[in-house]
């Protein structure tokens, strides 16, 4: 048995990249998968995995859309009677220093990033909360623990979310209810392919482990957090970033 055997499992961004790697590790590990993403792909990630034998679907819903999360979140609740991971894993970056960052800038990512943990986290634990089962992790980043220059507005979405999951540690424990974070480092996905080679090779260097971490890593950490040998682990934030911070 998997060490997610009948567990349903929501990923908010498994389109592609760790949201992706890691819908694929939890589908192998016995959960059933439910994709929430505004790419297409996603149906194509959940087709994959339905190929492979495994009981994944996809759900088109904007995690800044309060409402249409609550529906979603009913749906997956009707079709399986119950919801017992949440991977809060999507979000955005609009990088740019303090003193060029624009208004519209700052204010996307508040609302993919953190606005929109919130929004998902609503809407699901009322159906945790029932079961009184659940475990919520969600993606912080190392620069939400360093800082980093030319992202004020990525940086502070990550440190909240650091404190949100302090906070419902403490809220939802007596539900038997689990809320930890994953800080990753430098890790190679669709987002980090944007950045130019040199630069990739200078933050790499910094990077006591000398690689950069793979979607897989990240979905490793998601994959205890979410099983039930990290039952007595709440309000954590693990940091998965080769030793660089």
């Amino acid at each position: 048995m998997g060490r997610l055997e009948n567990k349903v499992a929501i990923i908010t961004g498994g389109a592609r990249g760790i949201g992706k790697a890691t819908a694929q590790l939890f589908a192998q590990e016995g959960a059933t998968v439910i994709i929430w993403d505004m790419l297409e792909s996603g149906e194509q990630t959940a087709h994959e995995l339905r190929q492979q034998g495994y009981k994944a679907e996809f759900g088109q819903v904007s995690v800044t859309d309060a409402p249409a999360l609550e529906v979603a979140a009913r749906a997956v609740q009707d079709a399986y009677g119950r919801i017992d991971i949440l991977i809060n894993n999507a979000g955005i970056t609009r990088d740019r220093s303090l003193l060029k960052m624009s208004h519209t800038e700052w204010e996307q990512v508040v609302d993919v990033n953190l606005n929109g943990v919130f929004y998902c986290t609503k809407a699901v634990v009322p159906y945790m909360v029932e079961k009184q089962y659940g475990r919520i992790i969600c993606t912080s980043s190392v620069v939400g623990i360093t800082g980093n220059f030319g992202q004020t507005n990525y940086s502070a979405t990550k440190a909240a979310i650091i404190g949100m999951v302090k906070t419902w540690a403490r809220e939802l424990g007596k539900y038997n209810i689990t809320a930890n974070a994953v800080a990753p480092g430098f890790i190679r996905t669709e987002m980090t392919d944007q950045i130019p080679e040199e630069v990739l090779k200078q933050t790499v260097a910094t990077v006591p482990a000398k690689r950069m971490g793979s979607p897989e890593d990240i979905a490793h950490a998601y994959l205890y957090l979410a099983s039930d040998e990290a039952f007595y682990v709440n309000g954590h934030t693990l940091s998965v970033n080769g030793g660089v911070a």
